[in-house]
């Protein structure tokens, strides 16, 4: 449970970066003005990505398993891109949350989350014991 909170507190952070480096990307909180209810909001956010990378995306991973062999994994960019949308619109459907103005603002998104995930878990990882 600590792990998965952690994971979630990271992707909230890698979204918020995302929404302050990419211009197609933002999040709309719940209720205007609050620290509290933008917090809350990337927060659900990260939730309800967590959920559709662990539901969809791994339905499509595992189908396009041969797509990532024969691009050597640059389909991958494609994917997670569609995942961000798919997010989006879940959220959207809330009256909030996080929107998309593209698919290649989504896969602009998705890379920089990537690499914001990626550097945060080179920090935050535990050291492996000797």
């Amino acid at each position: 449970m600590g792990r998965f909170l952690l994971n979630l507190i990271v992707n909230g952070f890698a979204i918020w970066v995302t929404t302050l480096i990419v211009a197609g990307v933002n999040v709309t909180p719940y209720a205007p003005g609050g620290t509290l209810e933008t917090i809350l909001t990337f927060a659900l956010v990260a939730l309800i990505f967590a959920v559709v990378n662990t539901i969809i995306g791994s339905v499509i991973k595992v189908l396009a398993f041969p797509l990532y062999i024969l691009t050597l994994g640059l389909i991958g960019l494609l994917i997670n891109g569609l995942l961000l949308l798919i997010t989006a619109g879940i959220s959207g459907w809330f009256g909030f949350g996080l929107t998309v103005d593209g698919f290649w603002w989504g896969v602009l998104g998705a890379i920089v989350i990537s690499i914001v995930n990626w550097l945060l878990g080179i920090v935050i990882r535990p050291k492996a014991k000797d």
